[in-house]
Formats: C-alpha cells, structure tokens, sequence
C-alpha cells in the first residue's frame, strides 16, 4: 500500500470531487476548510479554481506548464456544469442560455443548455439549499467554454432562474464519474495534453522525457504528516 509521498512520485495530475464550502486552495488565514483537510501531497497545485460555495470537479497537477493551459482563458476549455436552478426553468430562458446572455462584463459565447432529472447518486449538500414548498426546482446541464467570476450563476440569473446549487461535472474530457465527494483519483495527463498545441520544448520544460520543473504552491509541504491508509486504490478520501 502507498504512501502519499510514495503516490507523489507517479501521480501528478488528480481529478478531486470537492465538498461545498471547500476552498480551492491550500491555505486559508482563517478557520474554513481547504483543499489541505484532503488532499496531503506535496508539490501539487490547482489548475483552475471553483467557488466555494461551487462542489464538483477541481484538477489539481505539479505540471507547471500543464497547470498553465488548463487555466488560461484563451483555451477556452469545455466545462460542464449541474445546475439546480430556483423554478421550472422555461424553454425561453434554456435558448436564451443557447444563443448568449449579456451580463455586465458582456456578450456570453454560445452554450449548450439541456433539463436533465436530477444527477444519479448525488450526494447531500452540507447545508442543504433553501426548498421553498410553493416553488419547484429544476436541473439543468450547462456547458460552457469562457470562465468568467461566477459566470453559471449569473447566466441562470440573468434569464430569470437563479442558481440553488452547483455542481462542475466535467472539464474536457475529465468528468466525475466513479468519484465520491471529497476523494480523488490519478488523471491521465494525455487526455488533458491532447486538447492543447504541442508546446516547445522550452515552453514545456521537459528534459529527456523528465518534467524537470516545478511552481511554488500555496501549500505547505505535507511530507511530515502522517501517511494515510487508502482503501480504494488509486482514491483517496479524508479520515
């Protein structure tokens, strides 16, 4: 059985499923929860960030030039999004998301908006969101490819619908499946270089098929905690 240190050796690119109220950082001047109270790997940083009050998929990578493709907004990576919206979301208010929402920063692109029933196997929010008995709720997949700050809330707004809970199913081809709330799995960094340019040489910092560099992270290296036993193979979850 490995250790997280032993892990950090091969697994460098993890797909983590993160709870509600979960900063996508590893540190916090304050007593709220991070990606530190689950994650325990050193070198390994976000790339890309989800909200706090967001749940769902967060890619975490020591890759440096990975890192920066993933995050950039010239990429224009695909992310789907569950979202549960306040009301029986009209087929006005879906086409609406379809063809572009003007918000206060501009134009949204085109996005693909679908009803769906409510994702198999979700799992509890923890609080669970505000049910009003006289007004129903409705799901929604929502696929975007800009980031904007806290663009899929304010696209629902903006056509009439707020957002009660959201969720990041997926960004490309990385998706949540098989994955419960607050673990994470090995990625397999090919899936994810696949949607790039090739990089240089220079620009990808690789030497005889090493990565030979690293970023400074926020975290602080966790090599002195204790290992953690990991029950599910290649997942891990908090004690």
């Amino acid at each position: 059985m490995s250790s997280d240190s032993e892990l950090a050796t091969v697994m460098t690119t993890l797909r983590f499923n993160k709870p509600f109220q979960v900063l996508s950082q590893f540190t916090d001047a304050g007593e709220r929860e991070t990606l530190a109270d689950y994650i325990r790997l050193p070198g390994i940083y976000a790339a890309g960030r989800l909200d706090r009050d967001s749940e769902g998929l967060l890619l975490l990578t020591d890759d440096g030039p990975l890192q920066n493709r993933i995050s950039h907004p010239d990429h224009k990576l695909k992310k789907t999004y569950w979202v549960q919206v306040d009301g029986e979301i009209s087929d006005e208010a879906l086409q609406k998301l379809r063809d572009g929402v003007k918000l206060k920063d501009g134009m949204t692109l085109p996005a693909q908006a679908i009803r769906m029933d409510e994702p198999a196997n979700l799992w509890p929010r923890n609080p669970p969101i505000r049910v009003r008995a006289e007004i129903p709720t409705a799901w929604i997949s929502l696929e975007i490819s800009e980031g904007r700050n806290r663009q899929v809330r304010r696209m629902t707004a903006a056509v009439g619908f707020p957002t009660l809970r959201l969720i990041r199913y997926a960004i490309g081809p990385i998706n949540l499946d098989s994955l419960p709330i607050g673990e994470y799995a090995e990625v397999d960094e090919s899936l994810l270089w696949s949607l790039f340019p090739k990089p240089s040489a220079k620009a990808d910092h690789r030497q005889g098929g090493k990565k030979t560099a690293r970023f400074k992270s926020d975290q602080p290296d966790h090599r002195n905690h204790k290992n953690r036993n990991n029950p599910a193979g290649n997942k891990r979850t908090r004690k």
